[in-house]
């Protein structure tokens, strides 16, 4: 005699079924194996693999503040002047200012380098192994910096470790760009800012249970080449943590379509959402970015350096130049004149070597802590607003900081130090992970690994640029140095009015949406991303503005209309 069925065995049939018509439909539609997608699955999930990819490029951004603010107070240290004695500033060697700004400098032309050859490299090797490679390239340079015992070697390290920065800076940010929903982009990158920032309070910073300040409780350890030996060796942690953690985590959905592993990136999006590969977001997903693929293959061809250069629905060329003048402006506002010259700078307000390390250490921690503004404002108020706030901001500080610098007594100084503050509050609201995120997502697929490595080269060559003229210009036009400064913060702020789109709230192939819309429609780019009304990714309307079909009709088919709101913190149909 046979028991009659649970609830649970009644509903197994069509449970099997359901499974069944799934697989089904994702052959049909899509011409994946559902075996093939599952053997690729990534052993993380949403929120635990969102986490993991925030935690990995969280801890590459730490590293370039770390390298950056390191150096700001070592530079004046006794032993490390008495190592490299080619960095004391003396009236007798008046060109030893120059040397001083070459030795940090030096580090952007290795990062240039590094950058630019992602050009070659990135789509090649892929988003993941870009990254180990720069991380390992890191590893080597930390080791040489420590082991230094002659300038030329000092030099030549410096340069090392930056190839190996440029590589990791001209990929994270695309990285976590494309694993990141787009609801939650804006602040998953932004917290990248506030990692770098984190980096140069590290700088100070030993333990988060303790507050001592590593430069600053090394500085009195001046009996020994370990005040400047032990910060340095201090980012071998980080970059260890980079290149053993980043082999765990799936390379981007956007670089395995394009390399035609879509089995393996209809797995790595059903991760990231959450959601099995039958469900109609990550179907969505996919079909979007096969689209943006199609659209760019059937208007260029086989990818190349020359695409950077075309225009047409996709705009390449205008998404690449707008992107390499967004993080030139991001050093022109200046900001390195205070992280790496801040100890320095805090001296010839009259404040004495301790007092003027104490005040650097607060100023990187109360910068590390203004960096949270941004991240909790940045997918409510918009990128393009934010850019104008810290723009118009920084330029009101810095003429201010040439007034008082003008009068220059004791008051006078008081505000100065207190105005470098206020000037470090205004970058991390509007530039300091922005220049990054907007960059990231301003680019089409095709393009974005090249359009980003370009734009990371023009951030590191005004980097040098500026570390360059800053210690010079100090010692010829004195307080006059902030006026430069001043213009080009106001220089800024019509640029980004008239030229720069908006980018939030939209997936990275809305994008290319609406940079074709404005070539067909003929309308300023600017003007249609503030648009509310424009098509999703994957719908109809995108594919007849965009000039493509896939072939794959799914999305089509069930959703024949949709489109976004701006004002919505998620990408929902209207």
């Amino acid at each position: 005699m046979s028991l009659p069925p649970t609830n649970q065995e009644k509903y197994w049939p069509s449970i099997a079924e359901k499974i069944d018509a799934d697989q089904e439909q994702i052959n049909q539609q899509f011409d994946l194996d559902p075996a093939d997608i599952a053997i690729h699955a990534p052993s993380l999930r949403g929120r635990k693999l969102t986490a993991a990819v925030a935690f990995v490029a969280g801890t590459g951004f730490t590293l370039l503040g770390y390298d950056q603010g390191v150096m700001s107070s070592l530079i004046t240290g006794n032993q490390f002047e008495a190592t490299f004695p080619e960095v004391v500033v003396e009236a007798s060697h008046p060109n030893h200012a120059t040397l001083q700004s070459f030795t940090i400098a030096i580090y952007e032309v290795g990062c240039l380098f590094g950058a630019l050859s992602n050009l070659w490299v990135g789509d090649k090797l892929g988003r993941r192994r870009t990254i180990a490679l720069g991380g390992s390239i890191m590893m080597i340079g930390a080791i040489l910096q420590t082991t230094a015992f002659s300038f030329a070697h000092l030099i030549f390290a410096r340069i090392f470790t930056g190839c190996g920065t440029g590589l990791i800076t001209s990929t994270v940010p695309t990285y976590h760009a494309e694993l990141s929903p787009s609801a939650k982009r804006g602040r998953m990158i932004m917290m990248e800012g506030t990692l770098i920032v984190a980096g140069v309070a590290i700088a100070y910073v030993r333990e988060p249970l303790f507050p001592f300040w590593i430069d600053l409780a090394l500085f009195f350890v001046n009996w020994s080449s370990a005040q400047w030996r032990v910060p340095i060796s201090l980012q071998l942690v980080f970059e260890i943590i980079v290149v053993a953690c980043i082999g765990f985590l799936p390379e981007s959905p956007r670089w395995l379509v394009k390399h035609g592993r879509n089995a393996e990136a209809m797995a790595v999006i059903s991760a990231m959402e959450d959601k099995p590969p039958s469900d109609p977001e990550v179907q969505r997903t996919y079909y979007g970015i096969r689209e943006a693929v199609a659209v760019e293959t059937s208007t260029t061809g086989q990818g190349s350096l020359r695409e950077l250069i075309t225009g047409g629905r996709s705009q390449n060329f205008r998404r690449t130049v707008i992107a390499v003048v967004c993080q030139m402006m991001q050093q022109l506002t200046g900001i390195n004149l205070v992280t790496y010259y801040a100890t320095i700078l805090f001296q010839r307000l009259g404040l004495s070597d301790v007092n003027a390390r104490i005040t650097a250490a607060a100023n990187g921690t109360e910068y590390f802590l203004a960096s949270f503004i941004a991240y909790y404002a940045i997918d409510y108020v918009g990128r393009r607003q934010l850019m104008l706030i810290g723009a118009i901001g920084q330029s009101i500080v810095m003429l201010l900081l040439a007034i008082l610098g003008y009068i220059n007594n004791g008051p006078a100084q008081i505000m100065s130090v207190v105005l470098l503050f206020g000037f470090n509050t205004f970058f991390a609201i509007g530039w300091l992970g922005m220049a990054w995120l907007y960059c990231a997502e301003l680019a089409g697929l095709r393009t974005r690994a090249q359009a980003n490595a370009l734009s990371t080269a023009s951030n590191w060559t005004f980097n040098f640029v500026v570390v360059m003229v800053v210690g010079p210009s100090f010692n010829n036009i004195s307080w006059r140095t902030y006026i430069v400064f001043a213009a080009l913060n106001a220089a800024i702020v019509p640029v980004v009015y008239f030229f720069f789109p908006e980018t939030g709230g939209r997936s990275l192939e809305d994008l290319d949406v609406v940079f074709a819309l404005a070539h067909t429609t003929g309308e300023d780019p600017v003007k249609v991303s503030l648009r509310k009304d424009i098509p999703l990714a994957g719908s109809r309307e995108a594919d007849e503005i965009l000039g493509v079909s896939t072939g794959v009709q799914y999305y089509q088919a069930t959703k024949p209309s949709a489109s976004f709101s701006l004002s919505s913190e998620t990408r929902t149909p209207v």
